[in-house]
C-alpha cells in the first residue's frame, strides 16, 4: 500500500517519484490540497503556465469524454520537456479511466488529482493506494506541530520574529485549513512591515476573528460545564467588544456544531474524528474542553440547550437593558446542565 504519512510527503512533494508518477491528493483541508498539488506541479513541469506543459481537467470536462486523461497523459509536448496532467476530481467516478493510466503509465508524464475528502472505501483512493505506480497523499487538518512550522516559515522569509504571548494567540487562531492559515499570517506580516518583532496587539489587530479567543472561552467553560470559569470568561469576551446578544448567538452556533458532532458519535464514529470533520474543525487547542462537552451531553439534552438559548436570544433583543444578565444567567444554566448525568 502506497499511502504516505508524515515526513514521508514532504519528501516525496520536494522531489516526486519518477516510479510513481500517478499522484492523489485528498482530505478534508482544501488549502493543504491545493498547496500540495501547486507544489507537485511546479516540480512536475518547467512552466506551470504552459498548456502545452501543463492540461488542467475540470470534473465537469470528463462528462462526454471520460478517457480525457489518458489521452493528455500520452500526448507528447510541442516544444518537449516535461509535461503533467493536474485533474481536479469531483462527484464523477473516475476510478476507471485512472486504472488505465496505472496499469500502463504515460512515460515523462505526471498525473495529478486532486480530491476532497475521501472515505477509505473510496474506489479513487482505494486504487491509488494499492497500486506501484501510484501515490495517495492524504491532507487533513493541521496539528499544532504543523501550524508552528507554517508561522515560522512566513515569519523567516518576512525576517519577522513572535513575541510569546503574540505566537500563542496566533496558533490558536489559525488552523482547520492551510491555506487560510498560510493567508492570515502573510497579512499578519505585512501589517508588521517595518518592524522587527510582532506583539500580541498586532495579532488581535490584523488576525481574523481575533474576538474568537474569548467567545471560546466562554463557551467551552459553560457546555463543559465550568460553572466557575463562566462569570469570568464572559466578562473578557464583553471586555473584547463581544455583545451580549452575540455570544448568545455564537453560543447557538455551537451547539448546533456540537449536537451534530454528537449525532456522529451515536452513530459510532470516533470522537476525535467526529471533531475534525465539523464545519469548521475544532481547532487542536479546543480539542479537550469540545470532548469533554460532548461526553457530558445527549443528543436530546443538546436540542433543548438550543432551544434555550434561541429563547436568551429573543429576550436579549427585547429586553437589550437587560441583555448582559439574561445571557450570562442562560450559559451559567448551561454549565450547571452540563454536570447532569441524565439524558
Amino acid at each position: 500500500m502506497v499511502a504516505l504519512k508524515g515526513p514521508d510527503i514532504e519528501k516525496f512533494i520536494a522531489r516526486p517519484d519518477a516510479a510513481r508518477p500517478i499522484v492523489l491528493v485528498y482530505g478534508p483541508d482544501a488549502g493543504l490540497v491545493r498547496e500540495r498539488v501547486n507544489a507537485l506541479v511546479r516540480a512536475s513541469v518547467d512552466d506551470p503556465n504552459d498548456p502545452f506543459a501543463l492540461a488542467r481537467i475540470e470534473d465537469s470536462d470528463l462528462a462526454g469524454n471520460p478517457a480525457r486523461i489518458v489521452e493528455e497523459a500520452n500526448t507528447i509536448p510541442l516544444f518537449g520537456g516535461r509535461r503533467a496532467v493536474w485533474v481536479k476530481a469531483g462527484a464523477r467516478n473516475i476510478a476507471a479511466t485512472v486504472e488505465t493510466l496505472i496499469d500502463s503509465p504515460a512515460p515523462d508524464c505526471r498525473v495529478i488529482i486532486e480530491a476532497g475528502d475521501l472515505k477509505r472505501n473510496s474506489p479513487l483512493r482505494a486504487l491509488c493506494e494499492k497500486a506501484k505506480t501510484a501515490v495517495a497523499i492524504p491532507c487533513y487538518a493541521d496539528n499544532e506541530r504543523d501550524l508552528a512550522r507554517v508561522v515560522d516559515e512566513e515569519m523567516r522569509e518576512a525576517n519577522l520574529t513572535l513575541a510569546p504571548d503574540a505566537r500563542t494567540a496566533l496558533l490558536a487562531l489559525v488552523g482547520g485549513d492551510r491555506l487560510a492559515s498560510r493567508n492570515e499570517v502573510r497579512k499578519l506580516a505585512l501589517y508588521a512591515q517595518g518592524k522587527n518583532r510582532v506583539e500580541l496587539e498586532d495579532v488581535l489587530a490584523v488576525v481574523s476573528d481575533a474576538s474568537e479567543l474569548a467567545l471560546n472561552g466562554v463557551l467551552d467553560a459553560a457546555f463543559a460545564g465550568k460553572t466557575a470559569d463562566v462569570e469570568n470568561q464572559f466578562g473578557k469576551a464583553r471586555a473584547g467588544g463581544s455583545a451580549a446578544g452575540a455570544i448568545v448567538s455564537a453560543a447557538l452556533r455551537h451547539v448546533a456544531q456540537l449536537h451534530k458532532m454528537r449525532l456522529a458519535v451515536d452513530g459510532g464514529e470516533n470522537a476525535e474524528i467526529a471533531m475534525e470533520r465539523g464545519a469548521p474543525p475544532v481547532h487542536f487547542s479546543r480539542k479537550a474542553v469540545v470532548g469533554i462537552a460532548l461526553r457530558s451531553w445527549t443528543s436530546p439534552r443538546l436540542l433543548r440547550a438550543m432551544e434555550q438559548l434561541a429563547d436568551a436570544s429573543l429576550e436579549t433583543r427585547r429586553q437589550p437593558a437587560l441583555a448582559d444578565a439574561i445571557a450570562q444567567r442562560t450559559l451559567l444554566s448551561l454549565a450547571v446542565n452540563a454536570r447532569r448525568k441524565d439524558a
